[in-house]
C-alpha cells in the first residue's frame, strides 16, 4: 500500500531521538513504536517496502496525539504533522481507522443549528446524569442557553467555529469585549464559517477537510480584513489552508489569519490607552496549547498580552509537553490522555498558580475535568478590565471548564 507521502519528507528523519522527550506518548509508554521516529519507521516500511498494514501500525498511528511537539525539537525540520495527516488519510480511505459513527458525528459539525441543538440536549443529559462524562472526557457541566453573538463593527472577523461556539460561547463574548475595549469593531463569523475542519483532518478525512476549507473561504473572502481566532487548534487549521488546498487564493486567505493574542499583542498600547488597568490579584500559569506553541509558534503572545492584567504570570516547567486533550483524542484514547494529563497537572501544582490560562477549548475542558480552574487568557483580561475601580476577589476568579456555567445566563 502506498501512503502517498512525500519521499523527501519521509526520509528527512535520521532517527536521532532528540524528539523522544517531547513526545507525550513515548514519555508515558517508553515504546519506540509510540514515538515520532518509530511511527516514521513504520510509515517507511509500508510505503517503501510494501509492508502490510498491521494492527501494530494502526495502533501506533491511533495513539499519536498529533501535538507536533517533535517538530519543535527536530534539528532536521521533519514535517511530522504532514506525514501523520497523510498516513491517517490513507488509513481512513482504506477503512482501517475512523469508523462510520465518527464520520457521521464529524459530518454534523458543519450544520451549526444541529451542533447547537445537539449540545443543548447533551447538556440536559449530563444534568440528568445519563452520560458518563469522566469516561468520555466531557465537561461535567455544559450550557443549556447561550448569549447571542452580535456584530459591533467590521474591522475584524472573530472566528467562532463549531464545538467551541456551542460549549464555550462565553469565551467568544469575553474576547469580543476585549477587542472592543481596544477600539476594534468585531463581526463574529457564526453560520458564515461553521467549522474549520481541524477535527476532520485529525481523523484522516482529507476530502471533507478540503470541502470545509472551501466553504470557510467562500464565506470570509468578500474582503481582506483580519480573521482572529481564539482557539489554537482552529487557528492552526485556518493558517494551513494554503498548504491543504495548494492555491494562491488559499495562501492569501491563510495570511489573513491570526491567533487573537498574536494580533492583540500589536495593539496593547491601544487597549491600555483606552482603559485603566487594575491587575487581578492572581498568579496565573500559562498552559501553551500544542497547536499554538508547535504549529503557529505564537504562544509567547499569550504571556505578553496577559502580563499587564494579572499580578503574576508563570510558565510551566514541562517544556510545553502536551496536556493530552488532542481534539477528540481524550475520548478516543482516554487511558493515555489521562496519563499525559497527570504530568501536566503535576507541573501546574509545582507552579503554585491558582488559575490556569489556556487558549484552546479542548485543553481547557480536559484540564478542568480534574478540578483545575481554567480560563481563556482573554477571559482574565476581560475580568481585569471590568474590575476597574474595584478590588477583585481571588476566590471568585477562575471557573472550571473555562467558565462554561456562566454561559447559561443568556438566551
Amino acid at each position: 500500500m502506498h501512503l502517498g507521502l512525500d519521499t523527501d519528507e519521509l526520509n528527512s528523519c535520521v532517527a536521532c531521538g532528540l524528539c523522544l522527550p517531547h513526545c507525550p506518548t513515548f514519555v508515558i509508554t517508553g515504546s519506540d513504536t509510540e514515538s515520532p521516529r518509530g511511527r516514521i519507521a513504520l510509515m517507511r516500511a509500508v510505503q517503501d517496502d510494501d509492508a502490510p498494514i498491521t494492527d501494530e501500525l494502526v495502533r501506533s498511528i491511533e495513539t499519536c496525539v498529533q501535538c507536533r511537539g517533535c517538530e519543535t525539537a527536530c534539528p532536521s525540520a521533519v514535517p511530522f504533522g504532514r506525514l501523520m495527516e497523510g498516513t491517517r488519510a490513507a488509513l481512513a480511505d482504506s477503512g482501517r481507522i475512523t469508523p462510520r459513527w465518527q464520520r457521521w458525528a464529524l459530518s454534523m459539525l458543519r450544520r451549526r443549528r444541529l451542533v447547537l441543538a445537539g449540545s443543548t440536549l447533551l447538556a440536559l443529559a449530563i444534568r440528568l446524569r445519563l452520560v458518563p462524562t469522566r469516561r468520555l472526557g466531557l465537561p461535567a457541566r455544559m450550557p443549556l442557553r447561550r448569549p447571542a453573538l452580535r456584530t459591533s463593527g467590521s474591522d475584524v472577523w472573530l472566528f467562532t467555529g463549531c464545538v467551541m461556539d456551542a460549549w464555550q460561547r462565553d469565551v467568544h463574548l469575553a474576547v469580543q469585549r476585549v477587542l472592543e475595549a481596544a477600539g476594534v469593531g468585531v463581526e463574529p463569523t457564526g453560520a458564515t464559517a461553521p467549522c474549520c475542519g481541524a477535527l476532520h483532518i485529525h481523523a484522516g478525512l482529507e476530502a471533507d477537510t478540503k470541502d470545509l476549507a472551501r466553504q470557510v473561504m467562500a464565506g470570509l473572502s468578500s474582503d481582506d480584513r483580519p480573521i482572529l481566532v481564539d482557539a489554537a487548534g482552529c487557528g492552526a487549521m485556518l493558517k494551513d489552508y494554503g498548504h491543504l488546498l495548494d492555491s494562491d487564493e488559499a495562501r492569501a486567505f491563510s495570511a489573513r489569519v491570526f491567533d487573537v493574542h498574536e494580533w492583540l499583542a500589536g495593539h496593547l498600547d491601544d487597549l491600555q490607552a483606552r482603559q485603566e488597568v487594575v491587575p487581578l490579584p492572581l498568579t496565573v500559569a500559562v498552559q501553551d496549547p500544542c497547536h499554538l506553541r508547535h504549529v503557529q509558534r505564537a504562544h509567547q503572545a499569550v504571556t505578553e498580552v496577559l502580563r499587564p492584567f494579572v499580578a503574576e504570570v508563570v510558565n510551566l516547567d514541562d517544556d510545553g509537553l502536551c496536556c493530552g486533550a488532542g481534539g477528540a483524542y481524550s475520548m478516543m484514547e482516554p487511558k493515555l490522555a489521562r496519563a499525559i494529563r497527570e504530568r501536566k497537572t503535576a507541573s501546574v501544582a509545582r507552579s503554585g498558580a491558582s488559575v490556569v490560562a489556556s487558549a484552546n477549548p479542548g485543553c481547557s475542558l480536559h484540564l478542568a475535568a480534574v478540578g483545575l480552574d481554567v480560563l481563556h487568557p482573554l477571559e482574565l483580561v476581560d475580568q481585569a478590565l471590568s474590575s476597574v475601580g474595584t478590588q477583585a476577589n481571588p476566590n471568585t476568579v477562575g471557573v472550571s471548564a473555562g467558565g462554561l456555567g456562566a454561559a447559561e445566563a443568556g438566551t
